[in-house]
């Protein structure tokens, strides 16, 4: 069969399908996890992919999976990736009432679409037809959030990197993958599907102010005040910020998550968590410089101590072009031309950008959710937009990359990397050992 005789049968199934697609992505909106706790997400997965009768390796970065098909050949291997975290929201409707998880970004939508592109692709037994494989993944924590949580986890030597894509990368799950395909839900206000963009890239930091206490009303002379020394640290970073490119699209966003013990006490342990992004990296590790340089200026003028511990964060995000050419055809295919729009930049991230640096790989955005991410009400509201047409546009542009003797994915996999893995690691490396 051609290509376009390939898709139909594929999207053919996919309909046939739809219902389970959506079900399967209403259940995980109603169970969200939060990153490296997703244990019943990934069950979900698993289940499917035995259905599939795909073979899978599990438990990757503690809840990922990853699922072969294979083609006639094996010339070329795409993953098509799915995200299984959700984000803290605890206000939203569906959030757990336990954990604040709440999907309020639409990880739910890419699961269910990746697994509806898995059905499409072996149901109708075109993969037969292709010469490359298709590594179906679900990956964790895309979501960098409860760093301290995740942070013990690195101390402890069970990850160490924030994200689930970058754990990927570390343990090898990546080495037999040339390409990557994925993308994320939008409310669509104007554009039902858009391709291309940029994004900012990002690191982290943990912070502690350690003081010293003292009775607050009785003796305060007697301490020295830790949050007094966050507040003076916080004010040095608001000083520093017309100081930053507009270009660069510099953010820093703080938050205190510890301000004290007892209003009573002197705060003699407080701590920040905070990233520094920006859409280039030497930029974000130039304004990171200036943050340190500040956080340490509060602890000094107040003549406390203060302990920063560097975490690695995302690289900035950019999307292979030939790769964004095939997804966007196909989208004009689905959805129709004056539905589908070109990207910007945008200053959010995500761990896509460390896989983009090392082989080509698209993230482009698909509507039918409403209201704001990453907030309360973020909600679905058009579950054939949000689910179907993406494992549809997955499933399509997978079969551009390895059908026909896999010429146009052969020719993807010549793409020169941004950096290679060894390259990568040391990037990360020289961060934190700063």
């Amino acid at each position: 069969m051609n290509k376009e005789k390939l898709k139909e049968v594929v999207c053919n199934e996919i309909d046939k399908n739809q219902q389970k697609i959506i079900d399967i992505g209403m259940e995980i909106f109603n169970n969200p996890e939060l990153g490296y706790k997703e244990f019943k997400t990934a069950k979900i997965v698993e289940n499917n992919f035995d259905e599939l009768e795909l073979t899978y390796e599990n438990k990757l970065a503690i809840t990922g999976s990853k699922a072969i098909l294979k083609g006639k050949e094996s010339k070329v291997t795409l993953a098509i990736m799915g995200e299984l975290d959700a984000v803290l929201c605890p206000e939203h409707p569906n959030a757990d009432i336990n954990t604040g998880a709440a999907h309020s970004c639409g990880h739910n939508a890419q699961v269910a679409a990746m697994l509806g592109a898995a059905m499409g692709l072996k149901l109708s037994g075109a993969n037969n037809h292709l010469s490359g494989d298709i590594a179906f993944m679900a990956v964790p924590a895309e979501e960098p959030v409860e760093v301290e949580f995740r942070q013990r986890l690195r101390e402890k030597g069970e990850i160490e990197f924030l994200g689930g894509k970058q754990e990927f990368i570390k343990i090898g799950a990546m080495d037999d993958v040339d390409m990557t395909i994925m993308f994320h839900s939008s409310t669509g206000e104007e554009k039902k599907v858009v391709t291309g963009g940029t994004s900012n890239g990002f690191v982290t930091k943990l912070v502690k102010y350690i003081g010293k206490e003292a009775h607050a009303g009785g003796a305060p002379h007697n301490g020295v005040n830790a949050l007094n020394a966050a507040i003076m640290g916080l004010q040095g970073i608001h000083a520093q910020r017309e100081t930053f490119k507009d270009d660069d699209h510099i953010r820093i966003h703080p938050i205190i998550t510890k301000g004290g013990d007892l209003v009573n006490i002197v705060p003699a342990d407080v701590r920040i968590e905070t990233y520094v992004r920006g859409s280039k990296m030497d930029s974000v590790l130039e304004a990171s410089k200036k943050v340190n340089r500040a956080l340490k200026a509060g602890a000094m003028a107040i003549g406390a101590e203060v302990d920063i511990i560097e975490i690695p964060g995302f690289l900035p995000r950019f999307n292979d072009p030939k790769l964004t050419d095939l997804f966007h055809e196909n989208a004009i295919e689905v959805v129709g031309e004056d539905f589908v729009g070109t990207g910007k930049h945008g200053t959010g991230s995500s761990d896509i950008g460390d896989v983009m640096h090392l082989m080509p790989a698209i993230h482009p955005y698909v509507a039918g959710m409403k209201g704001s991410g990453h907030t309360k009400d973020y909600q679905v509201i058009d579950p054939y937009l949000a689910f179907i047409v993406p494992a549809k546009l997955l499933a399509m542009t997978a079969i551009d990359v390895l059908a026909e003797d896999a010429k146009v994915g052969l020719n993807i996999k010549e793409t020169e990397p941004k950096l290679t893995k060894d390259e990568y690691f040391k990037l990360w490396k020289d961060f934190t050992s700063n």
